[in-house]
């Protein structure tokens, strides 16, 4: 097991990829390796990072949560560091996120770009716009207080690493990691980063319009599967004022003239008022089975717990 695992996700990061690895070998304590896993690139980037010293992997299916996946399963280490390997966040930041893991015992800490410079630094303003939606969306749904949502700068515990299942192929990983962690009641804490843009010649992977819609649908999907009562309940609601709406004027025709002459709009109305219950009830059941899957992955964190402990006592 690893002291510090550095995990670089790499996609054509030729021009960046020896400074990172340079980087973070310089401020990694004793025990602590920098892999480089790369993502089909064309380039030569898991050339340049052998060379600078980094421990180079291959993940053949593209996508960046495709490679996360593959890190999570194949690396132990006491604390991971993610960055991506475009050269944007300071290694600078990498030992107090590192003492957080390993000292106060955080689950997961964000590398903050939003409250230091990444507006000023960030070029393109669709990007900026998307950060404070998603960071606003997640906090208000989740009741949480994570500064930035997409940030590709993250230290994990061991704990967090083995027990998190990446389900996302692409760019939204990283929102799948911050609703995780704030279902299963982790701790984390915030750290600000200095946030500079990709040098010239550098090119981000991140399509703001596609990977911005996949990073929407992954909070909808989240949401549903980590709130199903206030999901569903919402549906229930919209539903049951539609069927309101229709039924209140053929009650109140019968109340004036004692004839029912709008009987397909009663009927719809009845239809959509049963589809209103059905939603409530549908929540109410996948509450409590979220609620029972809650106390599994309790159960779950203290198997891991004790396979990390057995794996450090036999290093």
């Amino acid at each position: 097991m690893d002291k510090v695992a550095v995990l670089v996700p790499c996609y054509n990061e030729a021009k960046t990829i020896e400074k990172v690895v340079k980087d973070y070998l310089a401020v990694l304590p004793d025990g602590g390796v920098v892999y480089v896993y790369d993502n089909n690139s064309t380039d030569g980037t898991a050339d340049i990072a052998r060379s600078a010293g980094a421990v180079v992997r291959r993940e053949y299916r593209q996508g960046k949560g495709n490679v996360i996946r593959r890190m999570f399963r194949e690396i132990d280490a006491e604390c991971y560091i993610m960055v991506d390997g475009d050269d944007t966040y300071p290694a600078e930041a990498a030992s107090e996120m590192i003492d957080k893991v390993l000292n106060r015992g955080v689950d997961m800490v964000v590398g903050d770009r939003l409250s230091a410079t990444y507006f000023t630094e960030n070029k393109r303003p669709f990007h900026n716009f998307g950060n404070k939606l998603v960071r606003n969306t997640i906090n208000s749904l989740f009741k949480s207080n994570i500064r930035d949502i997409m940030t590709g700068y993250r230290a994990f515990s061991y704990q967090f690493v083995k027990s998190f299942p990446v389900l996302s192929k692409g760019f939204e990983i990283e929102t799948e990691m911050s609703i995780h962690a704030i279902e299963k009641n982790m701790l984390v804490e915030n750290v600000i980063v200095t946030y500079r843009d990709r040098p010239d010649g550098s090119v981000s992977k991140l399509n703001t319009f596609s990977d911005g819609y996949k990073v929407l649908m992954t909070i909808a999907r989240l949401y549903k599967n980590n709130k199903p009562f206030g999901f569903f309940g919402i549906i229930a609601l919209i539903l049951m004022l539609i069927g309101l709406i229709m039924f209140i004027p053929v009650l109140a025709e019968y109340f004036r003239t004692g004839l029912v002459p709008r009987f397909p709009t009663l009927i719809v109305s009845g239809f959509i008022m049963i589809g209103a219950i059905q939603s409530f009830f549908s929540g109410l059941i996948l509450e409590t089975i979220k609620q029972k899957n809650s106390q599994d992955f309790e159960m779950e964190l203290i198997r891991i717990n004790d396979n990390y402990k057995r794996i450090r006592e036999n290093r």
